[in-house]
């Protein structure tokens, strides 16, 4: 995903785990340990709805690699999504970046998920490039932090 803006805007805009739940689809993230800055920092996102009780799934996880304004790593150690995840941002011309998300993930549910994946996985990937557009449109509308917070 190419969003015009520099790698820092970028980078402060995705790590803003708070405001995660602005363009990732139906998912709000938490820090539960340390300031999510930094490597070993914990965090909690879940993923559905809340319908009176909560409809979804806890994805945790733990930053294993932090160097602003290019790359995080994280590694999922949920019961439902375990595997890792690499954020990254590259540096293109004329202030543009170009946005890198990846994940290598172990398949849940067994037999059922090995089987039930390709059923799932094209509307899986709709919602990660809508939320990828979404997160390009709001950062070049400054909608989303431009500079790190301290």
């Amino acid at each position: 995903m190419d969003i015009q803006a520099p790698v820092e805007v970028v980078f402060a805009a995705f790590t803003d785990w708070a405001a995660q739940d602005q363009w990732m689809v139906g998912t709000t993230v938490d820090i539960v340990q340390g300031d999510g800055r930094s490597v070993g920092s914990e965090l909690s996102a879940f993923t559905g709805k809340h319908l009176g009780f909560p409809l979804g799934f806890v994805d945790t996880m733990t930053i294993t690699r932090w160097e602003p304004p290019y790359r995080v790593d994280v590694l999922h150690t949920g019961r439902f999504v375990r595997g890792t995840g690499v954020m990254e941002v590259l540096a293109l011309t004329d202030g543009r970046s170009r946005f890198l998300w990846s994940e290598d993930l172990d398949l849940p549910l067994g037999i059922v998920g090995k089987v039930g994946w390709p059923v799932a996985r094209p509307a899986f990937m709709a919602g990660v490039n809508h939320s990828l557009r979404k997160l390009g449109a709001l950062v070049e509308q400054g909608m989303l932090p431009k500079a790190p917070k301290p």
